[in-house]
């Protein structure tokens, strides 16, 4: 679920760049499309922002291919699992990924690790990253705190994020705009990208 209002969690605020941003959009599969289903438009409009003003765009689909990438998820989900191959493990149709369009496979939360982003995004010469996506406590939160840490300035996205309740919504957009990103939506995007 997404929160309607974040302005109460910021502790600080600033614009995304697009002269240095990328657009993370994190595991928007079929797997995933009950949750993900209500922030599409939010999503479709922050891709389209974004694609104007010369912001690359990536995905991330989260895939196990075997045993071996399993790691602690199998147990802690009770076998529940994204197996690659599967229809739940592709991206949904309704985000018109195009082919341009890089696509980061992983097996664990974090779209850094055992990928190789951290080094594509360096050699792009990006400097911020927009995280938007499916779920806002595990993935995304995951994905941002890596990003931070690994010294990349990050926006996350209020209402292109959802999860599985607006309880744990929140508790993240609180902990992350207090020690590691700074909250934006898709108004706010808009507004940032139109005066630079």
């Amino acid at each position: 679920m997404a929160s309607s209002s974040y302005t109460k969690y910021e502790t600080r605020n600033r614009k995304p760049d697009p002269k240095s941003a990328v657009l993370l959009v994190i595991d928007m599969q079929n797997y995933f499309y009950s949750m993900g289903k209500p922030i599409l438009p939010a999503i479709k409009t922050t891709i389209d922002l974004c694609r104007r003003n010369s912001v690359p765009v990536i995905f991330t689909r989260h895939r196990h291919k075997s045993p071996d990438d399993y790691g602690m998820l199998y147990e802690w989900w009770n076998g529940d699992i994204i197996e690659d191959g599967t229809v739940e493990a592709e991206l949904i149709p309704e985000l018109d990924r195009r082919d341009s369009d890089l696509v980061v496979e992983k097996h664990t939360y974090s779209a850094f690790r055992d990928t190789n982003l951290e080094e594509k995004l360096l050699d792009m010469g990006i400097k911020e990253v927009i995280v938007t996506g499916v779920m806002t406590n595990l993935c995304c939160e995951t994905t941002a705190r890596e990003a931070f840490i690994r010294g990349f300035r990050v926006f996350f996205s209020t209402d292109a994020t959802a999860t599985s309740s607006a309880e744990l919504h929140d508790a993240t957009l609180k902990n992350l705009a207090y020690g590691f990103t700074y909250l934006v939506d898709c108004r706010r995007i808009q507004a940032a990208f139109s005066i630079s």
